[in-house]
């Protein structure tokens, strides 16, 4: 006769510190590894985020698979930090205003949610503890409340994209309210900047290109509109 199994559960609190949080720190030294090797390549090379952008251009543009891979690195970019308003720019001088701006919407969110779950995952476990909870319901709790208008207005503000989704993830936002609001707050600052992509013309890596000064105006337009749109929201928000 065989004893019954145990059921697994989670960690006992008497637990070492390495068995609560060896997943975090699993995922962490990864991480990690992934960043340094962008960074030490980039430095041997000696490549700027603008040079880099040039490289993706030349390898989006030489297959029939570039949109795909396009969206394969804007799901990747968080992980390194590679600034998204290059690569959205990118995807405008690559594939033009329309395509451009559904392959950048497609993999924006995208890379949003592997931030967000990414953030979720080690503030899970970092924040277990109900002194840390505590410290953090003090500065959070208006976000947690408002979650979707909360992300719009900072997707409007034009804050730092992957601070924002990390930020998210880690406090547990509502995923569902998180997302829609990053889909719908996006959308003016994915036009603007794929607008200012699509405004360039010529040589990118060799430095040869003139840009579309319409374009360009068009761009600035609903940059200005999308902050404007934002201090009104928060204006409105702080007399409600």
């Amino acid at each position: 006769m065989t004893e019954p199994q145990t059921p697994l559960t989670a960690a006992p609190p008497s637990a070492s510190f390495w068995q609560r949080q060896g997943r975090v720190l699993f995922a962490l030294l990864i991480w990690a590894i992934l960043i340094v090797a962008y960074i030490v390549y980039t430095r041997q090379n000696a490549l700027t985020p603008l040079e880099s952008a040039a490289r993706i251009d030349g390898l989006l543009r030489g297959t029939l698979w570039g949109p795909l891979i396009y969206i394969v690195i804007y799901l990747l970019r968080p992980l390194i930090f590679f600034p998204a308003t290059v690569l959205t720019i990118l995807g405008g001088y690559t594939f033009g205003l329309v395509w451009g701006i559904v392959l950048t919407v497609i993999g924006s969110n995208g890379s949003a949610l592997i931030a967000y779950w990414i953030g979720k995952l080690i503030g899970g476990d970092l924040l277990s503890g109900k002194e840390a909870q505590a410290l953090l319901d003090r500065y959070t709790r208006r976000l947690r409340e408002n979650s979707f208008e909360s992300v719009l207005i900072m997707r409007f503000l034009f804050l730092p994209y992957d601070l924002v989704n990390y930020l998210c993830g880690f406090l547990r936002i509502d995923p569902k309210a998180f997302l829609l609001a990053t889909a719908l707050g996006s959308i003016p600052g994915t036009i603007s900047f794929v607008l200012a992509g699509a405004s360039i013309s010529g040589d990118l890596s060799a430095g040869n290109f003139s840009l579309d000064p319409r374009s360009l105006v068009a761009s600035a337009i609903i940059f200005v509109v999308s902050i404007a749109i934002s201090r009104l929201a928060r204006r409105r928000e702080a007399d409600s």
